[in-house]
């Protein structure tokens, strides 16, 4: 079978086609404030701010926490990012000591947009679109970077000047605190936390994995000492071409995620999944960062109600879905988690209810998912009982 990295490399390849703004070698533009860490070659990385070709407030582009909840459309969301012109610098992940690197630091500290001024050594060109990453336009190594002093956010400046600080407690901190997510992930990934010889610029990617792993490892530990529910509950919501349904179980923590691709690409129906029990996982989950991501966003639900649960996640990924970033999966299970739950007595009643919303019979679920399955088995179901419903979308028969 096809691994989930083979196939959204086929996946992502596809949307390449999209167009992104065009600019020249001088662009004259707001930055979010946005920047971006590449990995490759790392701790030799390329860093740089990102602009649009827009002047003023234009923080909606790199806010993902504000897309699904303020209902913007697959295309808008697009459309921002294409418009965010990648500059490009090479610089060692260590040396927070040079110009370059304070002001990428200003612009993630900012708490507003910051106006910014760019020569290219060349045109910037391409996309850029990831199952990990927030999609970007086009790039060009950078020959000269100007940017206008901002306002710092308070929050972060504390974080920037306490250097006895561990990085780990300033993201936790940050995050009770109310900052967002992808404000947290940016000041993390330009080596403004943490204690003074420790700071190191990191990777994009990797800080976004890094946050939602210490966020949600902190979480689990409160989550831990709650009292467990009481009933079955499905949370769910679908938007930007996906669907997602949270089972709750009256269990102590267990975590499965399990994500399907239908006919996004042709006539492909891809079930990939992974899990964990009361023990966290040592090895990184093959499923990438979204795992992380929805374990943090369904933790921090459980965290505020003073809930502990049992957790299996299903999402389906339908034609016309394009690859966004991990922010897609934290952001709409968290959307999930604020909608009311519908109660179950059991396992079999809630997968009965979330098979009439999906696309996919729930037997492949099943089959692809470790705890799913074990848990049916613990209630002496089978698969049988799952399979697609008849043509005129009747109830199971017995649920």
């Amino acid at each position: 079978m096809i691994g989930k990295g083979t196939y959204l490399k086929q996946l992502t390849a596809a949307t390449l086609r999209m167009k992104s703004v065009v600019v020249g070698k001088e662009l004259e533009g707001s930055s979010p404030p946005s920047v971006f860490i590449g990995s490759w070659n790392y701790p030799d990385v390329y860093a740089g701010p990102m602009i649009a070709p827009l002047h003023g407030d234009t923080a909606i582009m790199d806010m993902p926490e504000s897309w699904i909840s303020g209902h913007k459309t697959q295309e808008e969301i697009i459309g921002y990012r294409l418009n965010l012109v990648r500059g490009k610098h090479r610089v060692n992940a260590a040396d927070l000591d040079n110009r370059f690197v304070e002001k990428l630091q200003e612009i993630s500290l900012s708490d507003t947009s910051v106006e910014s001024e760019v020569l290219f050594e060349r045109v910037p060109a391409g996309t850029t679109f990831s199952e990990e990453l927030t999609p970007f336009g086009p790039s060009a190594p950078i020959e000269r970077f100007e940017i206008e002093h901002g306002r710092w956010d308070r929050d972060l400046e504390k974080v920037y000047y306490d250097t006895d600080l561990k990085s780990a407690d300033a993201v936790v901190d940050l995050h009770k605190n109310g900052m967002p997510f992808s404000s947290i992930q940016k000041a993390f990934s330009v080596g403004t936390m943490g204690r003074d010889r420790g700071r190191h610029l990191v990777p994009t990617r990797w800080s976004i994995t890094a946050c939602d792993t210490i966020i949600g490892d902190r979480l689990l530990r409160e989550v831990k000492k709650c009292p467990v529910l009481d009933t079955w509950r499905v949370h769910e919501y679908s938007s930007l071409k996906n669907n997602y349904a949270v089972i709750l179980m009256p269990t102590h923590w267990q975590y499965e995620w399990s994500e399907a691709f239908l006919h996004v690409l042709g006539n492909e129906e891809l079930v990939f999944s992974d899990h964990e029990g009361a023990r966290k996982k040592t090895e990184y989950s093959p499923l990438g960062g979204c795992y992380y991501s929805c374990k943090m966003a369904v933790l921090e639900a459980l965290a505020e109600e003073q809930k502990q649960a049992g957790a299996i996640i299903l999402r389906e990924a339908l034609h016309g879905y394009v690859p966004m970033g991990v922010f897609n999966v934290r952001e709409n299970v968290r959307s999930a988690m604020r909608q009311p739950a519908q109660e179950f007595e059991d396992i079999r009643s809630a997968l009965s209810h979330v098979s009439e919303k999906f696309t996919l019979p729930m037997q492949r679920f099943i089959e692809e998912g470790n705890l799913l399955a074990s848990t049916l088995r613990g209630r002496q179901c089978t698969l049988r009982d799952f399979s697609s419903p008849p043509p005129d979308h009747e109830m199971i028969t017995g649920m």
